[in-house]
């Protein structure tokens, strides 16, 4: 099953057991006055998926002190209960309710049964205190990837099945999101991979190639070679930037900017490139560093496998509810059947790496279908189209910070 599927399921199950118990404690405290707010169940519901929106954020950090904090007074609402706490493998994360100045140091005694198991139990608290209310606990396992993460623990003023089923499913529900953020913390950590890669793509040779261009204008043109330093400067600098997995297109093109002067200052009079942006589409967010990787490998295609002048053209235009970008050459193209292999990761690393992530990367973030459009052949040159959606539910600019001095 699908994170998705584990995730409607386990709200589905916590939102109609939960409805259940907080319904009996709304349709007792009906009055008159609540007639106007809807039906006893709409009203239960309303309240059940309410306080279930609200743990839901915090949980989507992990099983931390400062997310149990934020959750656990939501999850006490949602079943309704006299207390309630989450706890680690090993401590106590929160409390809300009366009681935890003598029940809290018996709780990891309580839960130690669970962390092997991973079995939900109920018992008797054994409460001295006859004014406490906490007679009864229901103890559920908060599970993972890695097995049981720690506990929900819930406390009653008497033995009730409803509640232990409610806690349950309520644990289940709670487990769901943070298996969400476990699955949040992998695709970071793959993206940051990713990013790696193309990055390591920047290749030695294409740093020793810049420096020594730049070397060759001191004597010559001292001004230019400043120029050139300052550009190397910048682009290796965004390129290898820590913060934010998208940027504005007007920042790529910079970064390309930055490159094809380098290029050329190596390659001369044998580059000739030609950008055709719109204005409109300069805003737009796309994955941080997927148009460079391309440009690269049509110089690379162009220039370093043919003796003849190569001609690159960049175009950016507005298509609606997308930004469509080409990056074309006149070079010595591929064999289709090669760049298909290329993309399918078949291909030796080095062989079209950045093809094959920039491809990636483009569908899991957009849709598979927004994967590159490649159009090639041998001696054809290659034309490279992109499709980046203007507007993406979930998908944020994050705003650049200050570099440290």
């Amino acid at each position: 099953m699908t994170p998705i599927v584990y995730a409607a399921a386990g709200a589905a199950g916590a939102v109609l057991l939960a409805v259940g118990f907080v319904l009996g404690r709304l349709a007792a405290r009906r009055g008159a006055a609540d007639l106007d707010l809807g039906t006893p169940v709409e009203r239960a519901t309303f309240h059940t998926l309410h306080a279930a929106s609200l743990a839901a954020p915090p949980l989507r950090g992990g099983l931390t002190e400062d997310t149990a904090r934020k959750a656990v007074r939501r999850l006490r609402s949602l079943l309704g209960t006299e207390a309630l706490c989450l706890t680690d493998r090993s401590a106590v994360l929160a409390w809300d309710g009366p009681g935890e100045g003598h029940h809290r140091e018996h709780v990891m005694d309580q839960v130690a049964g669970i962390l092997d198991s991973g079995r939900s139990r109920s018992e008797h608290t054994g409460c001295a205190d006859v004014a406490c209310p906490l007679r009864w606990a229901v103890i559920a396992p908060l599970t993972g990837e890695d097995g049981v993460l720690g506990a929900l623990v819930a406390y009653g003023s008497r033995e009730s099945a409803v509640l232990v089923r409610a806690a349950t499913e309520v644990a289940r529900w709670v487990s769901v999101q943070l298996e969400l953020a476990e699955l949040d913390r992998s695709r970071t950590r793959i993206v940051e991979a990713e990013i790696r890669a193309l990055r390591a793509q920047i290749s030695p040779h294409f740093i020793f190639n810049s420096l020594a261009a730049i070397a060759s204008f001191v004597r010559t043109d001292p001004e230019r070679a400043r120029e050139l330093l300052l550009e190397f400067a910048d682009f290796t600098r965004y390129s290898f930037r820590r913060h934010g997995e998208f940027a504005q297109l007007a920042d790529e093109l910079r970064a390309i900017e930055q490159y094809l002067a380098l290029a050329g200052a190596r390659f001369g009079d044998r580059l000739k490139v030609t950008l055709q942006i719109a204005p409109e589409v300069l805003p737009v967010t796309l994955p941080f560093l997927c148009l460079q990787p391309l440009v690269e490998n049509a110089v690379k295609h162009g220039l370093e496998d043919s003796v003849n002048v190569c001609r690159v053209t960049i175009s950016a235009r507005d298509a609606g509810a997308e930004a469509v970008v080409v990056i074309e050459d006149d070079g010595v193209g591929m064999d289709p059947a090669v760049l298909g292999a290329v993309l399918l990761g078949e291909r030796p690393t080095g062989s079209g790496i950045g093809l094959s992530n920039v491809d990636e990367r483009l569908r899991q973030v957009y849709g598979a279908e927004h994967g590159l459009v490649i159009e090639t052949g041998v001696d054809a040159g290659m034309k490279v189209t992109v499709r980046i959606p203007k507007y993406r539910s979930g998908v944020h600019r994050t705003t650049p910070q200050p570099p440290a001095p």
